[in-house]
């Protein structure tokens, strides 16, 4: 369902459309309209082993799911292992008691089944022998209390640990952003501001965590292909897709919930910001530099919410200087991902518009980026605000030589393919 609404957003207002016609219904316009790639799959590999050796002792295996017919028996041939493979298709739905109509069909006597979801219940129940694989602790209990024969795969982590794995909370150190307008206005001493920053640190935290589960929903496709986010929980199948579809409106609700304690134009940026990322997720993300150009505006938009929840206006030199530093710093995390592309010997990125060809060009616009950002920061110095907050504001120009060292050896480290890290934490931190 998410691959093809992010193939074509249009495709969210048909859902509806088809569902009135049913699952099976649906489920067949779906498999018409996407691709499902199957090389990267996360694959269980005691479960898988466990096949093949039953296979290998004769024994026929059926793959019977609820998903739709062209999809199964794709996933059926591609890993050879299935004598035959039933989805859904026409008016049936084969899921709960229609799938083990089903099973009934095919074999009449004993027979064994694996599984994971609570639909499975009504097969297990009977079942002869009973196999749990990716199987939570409350359902493997039940299951362990009215069979007798259960074998389990790889349980795996509890939710909440992967879940607050999946939210990125160490990406919430970006968010400090919100402090530097106050800490720039020089009354992060007083309480109340810091508190209303701090209520904005959180809402923000928040909103991003839900805008990270979306994006990694997704992109599991490019995630499972890329050199490190394939470990990632959805990527790697150790988090269901059925998680984030309720942790992500329950994130963006409490991220507006708690927004709601700070003043109105707060709040306006706060939708402003989950609007433009949600475009980002769907549409932007996949163009030419009018990506890292986003980013770059996404990151300066904490700039602004943090003067607007403490009431406090900004200067176009630190906004200027946010958008500088952001695209220079948005366009090396773009090399630094080309470049471990090339070392992998691709040349191709899954998912964004960009290859080994760009990486030239990408250091040109993101050196540049980031000279301006230096400069930008030299003119601030001599404005007259910075004058008068100031007492000897001729010292700021010592931060200068050392902010343009910071970028210069960032993206030494970059074009080396030697910056693992992601470049905004990195120079945040």
């Amino acid at each position: 369902m998410l691959l093809l609404i992010r193939k074509n957003f249009i495709y969210l207002l048909l859902i509806p459309v088809w569902l009135v016609r049913g699952r099976p219904y649906l489920k067949q316009q779906v498999a018409q309209r996407i691709d499902m790639q199957l090389d990267h799959l996360p694959v269980n590999q005691e479960f898988y082993c466990f096949l093949k050796q039953e296979k290998d002792r004769g024994r026929p295996i059926t793959l019977i799911s609820a998903s739709n017919q062209k999809l199964v028996s794709k996933v059926g041939s591609h890993f050879q292992l299935f004598d035959n493979t039933f989805g859904t298709c026409d008016q049936v739905n084969l899921k709960a008691e229609n799938k083990l109509k089903k099973i009934r069909e095919l074999n009449k006597g004993a027979f064994a089944y694996a599984g994971n979801s609570s639909a499975d219940l009504p097969i297990w129940s009977h079942a002869q022998e009973v196999v749990m694989v990716n199987c939570h602790e409350s359902m493997a209990r039940r299951l362990h209390e009215d069979n007798a024969t259960v074998l389990r795969f790889d349980t795996p982590a509890p939710i909440p640990q992967k879940l607050w794995q999946a939210m990125r909370p160490h990406q919430w150190l970006k968010n400090l952003l919100l402090f530097v307008p106050l800490l720039l206005a020089h009354r992060i001493n007083e309480p109340i501001f810091l508190f209303q920053a701090t209520v904005g640190f959180l809402s923000f935290s928040l909103c991003a965590s839900g805008v990270y589960l979306l994006n990694d929903m997704l992109d599991l496709n490019s995630d499972r292909q890329h050199h490190s986010k394939h470990t990632r929980p959805f990527a790697s199948g150790e988090l269901s897709l059925s998680v984030g579809f309720l942790a992500v409106p329950a994130l963006l609700l409490s991220a507006f919930a708690v927004g709601y304690l700070l003043p109105r134009s707060f709040l306006e940026i706060l939708m402003l910001y989950w609007v433009f990322t949600s475009f980002y997720s769907f549409f932007l993300k996949r163009l030419f530099l009018i990506d890292v150009v986003t980013l770059a505006i996404l990151y300066t938009m904490r700039l602004v919410a943090g003067a607007a929840a403490v009431s406090i206006s900004t200067t176009i030199f630190l906004i200027a200087f946010s958008l500088f530093l952001f695209l220079g710093l948005g366009m090396m995390k773009r090399v630094t991902e080309l470049v471990n592309l090339e070392k992998s010997n691709k040349t191709d990125t899954e998912g964004r518009a960009y290859s080994g060809k760009h990486i030239g060009l990408l250091s040109v616009i993101g050196g540049s980026s980031s000279f301006f950002a230096v400069l930008t920061f030299a003119l601030y110095t001599t404005a007259l605000d910075t004058t008068r907050l100031y007492s000897s504001p001729t010292v700021l120009w010592l931060i200068c030589p050392l902010l343009f060292y910071l970028l210069v050896r960032i993206w030494k480290q970059s074009r080396e393919g030697k910056l693992d890290e992601d470049p905004v934490l990195f120079a945040i931190t």
